[in-house]
């Protein structure tokens, strides 16, 4: 396998369209080609290159069936290179710099980012959470200072949802490892599930005050809490700033790179920003890999995107 560093070293690594095909060929298969249709049929290669028949239901496929870029007019070189944008920019990349750096339309940038934000909800990054545990929940969205007085939104302050998406974060402090959900509310009935789901039973928890009436918490976990109403971030060996700090970045991701999110779409940025997080120990490489891998079996039509 080639050896790719940065950006401009998988540029010039990947010069053809089948220089591509070839990597992402060795990556999903490994030399043998597993029929997307059924898994336990014989594959027969073609004469038509790149393209193979599975034996047991008589269709043709190939190293594209089944992922994002199946039936993508977008060069499969310009894919690669936009993976690589993705999982390298700090802030993400917005469709309209692609639109200019590609020559591609606005529209097929859009649906670019939106497949490859889809690719990045990985299992392999939700995992049982252990050790000690930060809890938080936050509310991204515009700020009434920011906005013209007739724009202005009455009781959105604080926990008002009327222009926020309220967004729950847990994060293990061992390996900085985040799992973040849009939810409906921060309500103990809609945390402590997703909170079981994820932490293994007896972890250390460490929340604010918002979580002090949780029982239930208190009885599955070592829960110890920080009181911000009171000024009190860091007690002995808890506390909930590194969860914040991702919070922060989050925060700068959307606004600096984004602006507008739409509620609908939010939890495929959280995705994003959740790869990047998650990954940040690996090389280039191995982050460009494992989007590209993920990418199997994730299809997304425009119509199912914006239905």
């Amino acid at each position: 396998m080639v050896e790719f560093k940065n950006l401009s070293e998988l540029s010039e690594f990947f010069p053809t369209k089948q220089s591509c095909i070839d990597y992402f060929e060795k990556l999903r298969w490994n030399g043998n080609p597993v029929s997307p249709y059924d898994p336990t049929s014989k594959v027969y290669e073609l004469a038509r290159k790149n393209q193979y028949r599975c034996k047991n239901t008589g269709k043709d496929f190939n190293v594209m069936t089944g992922t994002i870029f199946e039936n993508s007019k977008i060069p499969i070189r310009k894919w690669f290179n936009v993976t690589g944008i993705l999982v390298s920019h700090l802030n993400g990349v917005s469709s309209y710099e692609l639109t200019r750096d590609f020559g591609i339309t606005h529209k097929s940038t859009w649906f670019m980012l939106h497949r490859l934000r889809h690719a990045c909800d990985l299992p392999i990054f939700k995992t049982m959470m252990e050790g000690t545990v930060e809890l938080d929940e936050t509310y991204i969205g515009g700020k009434n200072k920011n906005r013209h007085k007739n724009k202005k939104i009455p009781y959105s302050q604080g926990r008002s949802q009327k222009d926020k998406v309220p967004v729950f974060g847990m994060l293990e402090r061992s390996s900085g490892r985040v799992i973040m959900k849009v939810v409906s509310d921060a309500k103990m009935k809609t945390l402590v599930p997703i909170i079981r789901k994820h932490v293994k039973e007896g972890s250390n928890l460490n929340t604010d005050e918002w979580y002090r009436k949780s029982k239930q918490l208190d009885r599955l976990f070592n829960h110890q809490l920080v009181n911000h109403g009171d000024k009190e971030y860091v007690k002995e060996n808890v506390s909930v700033n590194a969860i914040e700090n991702r919070w922060s970045r989050l925060k700068s991701m959307i606004g600096l790179t984004y602006r507008r999110v739409s509620k609908k779409h939010f939890q495929n940025y959280l995705n994003e920003f959740a790869i990047r997080n998650n990954a940040s120990k690996i090389s280039f490489q191995e982050k460009f890999d494992l989007v590209l891998l993920s990418t199997v079996g994730k299809r997304l039509t425009y119509q199912q995107l914006i239905s």
